[in-house]
């Protein structure tokens, strides 16, 4: 058979399918809701010749919340299972279904609601790509991927006109925090040990060495 997914909640426990549509159901022969309405808008895009126009309705939207809160329970028991990849594609598709609804959401307070969980979303999605560089050793690139993502939240309270909240964001703080940890995991380059080498010297009072040790760091620089 295929694979599922159990998770425990407060009511009892959760089976979801591994891939597809969490509760393995195919609404209008699609993958999900938001591959149907994706492909609604395509249709109107192809026969009006422009997206303006194309709303979704109250239900429209209620239904896309309900399926991507199933996408939200599978992330974080994936989350969970180290399965990385399979977080970046639930949260990357949980992306596009929260734009889908903040660009042609008839009512703007269902753009309000679905535009909370941006952040957060984006973080988790962040959280993964950085834990697969990790796993790999590559600690540049998770640092990168950890940056990029706290800017991508910044950007996003920025085209809310809401910039002041990248200051007390929680998801940008659990960033931040793993960044650190990324940092502390990081083997020291060459450069950085007859930093730490340099400094010892000259606490210990041993000119010779520290001299020598300039020179060398002064010619490692040089070639960088």
């Amino acid at each position: 058979g295929k694979d599922k997914i159990q998770m425990r909640i407060e009511l009892g426990l959760l089976q979801m399918e591994a891939e597809g549509r969490p509760d393995g159901k195919r609404p209008y022969s699609k993958e999900s809701l938001l591959d149907y309405h994706l492909s609604r808008l395509e249709q109107y895009k192809t026969s009006h010749g422009t997206t303006r126009g194309f709303e979704l309705n109250k239900s429209d939207c209620e239904k896309l919340y309900e399926e991507a809160v199933q996408y939200y329970h599978r992330y974080l028991s994936l989350f969970s299972l180290k399965d990385y990849p399979g977080v970046i594609r639930d949260t990357d598709r949980n992306l596009r279904a929260h734009n889908l609804v903040l660009r042609y959401a008839a009512d703007e307070r269902h753009k309000t609601a679905f535009s909370h969980y941006i952040p957060y979303i984006i973080m988790m999605n962040t959280k993964a790509k950085a834990l697969i560089s990790l796993e790999k050793k590559d600690y540049e690139k998770a640092l990168k991927q950890t940056k990029l993502g706290m800017e991508r939240i910044d950007d996003f309270f920025q085209s809310l006109d809401q910039s002041e909240l990248s200051k007390e964001s929680e998801e940008i703080e659990s960033l931040r925090e793993l960044a650190q940890k990324i940092r502390k995991k990081k083997p020291l380059t060459y450069l950085e040990e007859l930093n730490i080498e340099l400094e010892e010297a000259v606490r210990r009072e041993n000119f010779e060495d520290a001299a020598r040790l300039r020179d060398e760091i002064k010619e490692l620089q040089g070639k960088n």
